[in-house]
């Protein structure tokens, strides 16, 4: 008996120490962060281009400001028209192939942009940019929904979307300065050139989360048991449904989908403000000369990209403190939606600081309320992430076509107060939106 415990210790001694350690997650669900920010950046930079270039192309085409508030929602006509079709295209097809190949193409639009010189061509070009942009922010949604537990969630959703704010932030300043030192041309060609190197460069990289060099088991797992969809693909290559009219329906019918739909239209009205008329408002409404609006135009977009950050930051620090998802991502909306009243404070003062201030408090508030693709992640029915996004997006970018052509007819006068009250108003009518509609957040079933 002694001698039969001898050898039985041993043996189950040696299966303790063989037993191999417990995986750590790896951490490649933040470098896809990082590809969907650069990706972003860009994406922004080519919609917000023309502004940098508009006070100088308007002198030098003689484009008036009912004119130039139709060039302006050009790109918006298109992208929202698009997004149904985009969001039906991104259950459809993989991220990794649609987007490289809708970033070229949107980038070679751009380069276009550079050699054109009338209204039609102008016209022309940012229709087709809007068209070929459209699948971008369904593909960032179905991506992070992807690769992301929803504990996370916000603070992706916060980061890439920062992006749109922080290339405006810095690089305005420097676009600023490449059109007054070589022309109002090269702001599209160098931005068009810029996005067709990454579209090579987002092909060659991205992968989803089982294919992905790297990316451990224990990383997969913990994206999967954290609601994160990772094996999203493999349904999607099985299940290649035709477009459903009564899909379409359930997204149309929720009311708390229709919450975020119209809370979005109202973040985007004062997104397009700043993406289309700020630059023109600082130069011909305040008499800021252009190097100096440069400057002074990228502090508003600063102020945006912290509000963003911290607005995921904070959304997920609720998650983790027991917070409900609900309170956790509509808190940093509603709230970024009031602060973004303040742009009426700017109708009252005439001192540069001052106005500089209330810009970036509004755009502070409005890179707060900037996580709401989270809520799409949150509420869509798990099969119609690129369907819902798309209606998301198509409603919330009607925005990108009203804004800058009601703009453009407020301010035919001489002043441009009307316009600021109109912005302020959509954004409380935002916060009402979200305060009144959404109601519980949990994900739609069919």
């Amino acid at each position: 008996m002694q001698e039969q415990v001898l050898e039985v210790e041993p043996l189950s001694t040696a299966n303790r120490t063989t037993q191999p350690p417990q995986q750590a997650p790896s951490r490649k669900r933040f470098l896809i962060m990082l590809l969907l920010f650069v990706t972003v950046v860009i994406n922004y930079l080519d919609r917000s281009n023309l502004s940098i270039a508009a006070p100088e192309l308007m002198r030098e085409l003689a484009i008036d400001p009912v004119h130039a508030g139709w060039i302006f929602s050009a790109f918006g006509w298109t992208y929202a028209a698009m997004q149904i079709p985009g969001g039906w295209l991104v259950d459809r097809v993989a991220p990794r192939v649609l987007y490289a190949l809708a970033l070229a193409l949107w980038s070679l639009a751009t380069v276009f942009l550079g050699f054109i010189g009338s209204f039609a061509g102008l016209f022309a070009l940012r229709l087709l940019v809007g068209a070929l942009e459209a699948p971008a922010y369904p593909i960032n949604n179905r991506v992070v929904t992807t690769w992301f537990p929803e504990r996370e969630r916000a603070t992706a959703i916060g980061f890439y979307t920062s992006g749109q704010f922080v290339g405006l932030a810095f690089l305005t300043p420097l676009l600023a300065w490449l059109q007054q030192a070589y022309g109002w041309h090269m702001v599209f060609v160098s931005t068009g050139l810029t996005g067709i190197a990454w579209a090579a460069i987002w092909y060659l990289v991205y992968r989803e989360p089982r294919q992905f060099k790297g990316a451990n088991a224990a990383e997969i797992e913990l994206i999967r048991s954290g609601g994160g969809l990772v094996d999203i693909a493999q349904a999607s290559s099985t299940q290649k449904p035709g477009f459903s009219v009564a899909d379409l329906g359930l997204v149309l019918s929720r009311r708390k989908l229709w919450g975020i739909y119209l809370g979005q239209y109202a973040v985007n009205s004062t997104l397009w403000f700043f993406l289309t008329w700020f630059p023109t408002y600082l130069v011909k409404y305040r008499g800021m000369d252009f190097i100096k609006s440069g400057f002074l135009a990228s502090l508003p977009f600063l102020a945006a990209f912290l509000g963003v950050l911290s607005s995921g930051i904070f959304s997920d620090w609720l998650i983790r403190k027991g917070a409900s998802v609900g309170l956790a991502r509509k808190l940093p909306i509603i709230s970024g939606l009031l602060i973004s009243t303040c742009i009426i404070g700017a109708n009252y003062v005439d001192s540069t600081a001052w106005i500089i201030v209330f810009m970036a408090v509004a755009f502070f508030g409005n890179g707060f309320a900037s996580i709401s693709w989270s809520l799409v992640s949150s509420l869509a029915p798990a099969k119609m992430l690129g369907l819902t996004g798309g209606v998301f997006n198509f409603i919330g970018n009607l925005a990108a076509i009203t804004t800058p052509l009601v703009i453009g007819f407020l301010i035919s006068g001489d002043s441009f107060a009307p316009a600021i009250t109109y912005i302020a108003v959509m954004a409380l009518a935002g916060a009402l939106s979200y305060i009144l509609l959404v109601g519980k957040v949990e994900r739609i079933t069919a």
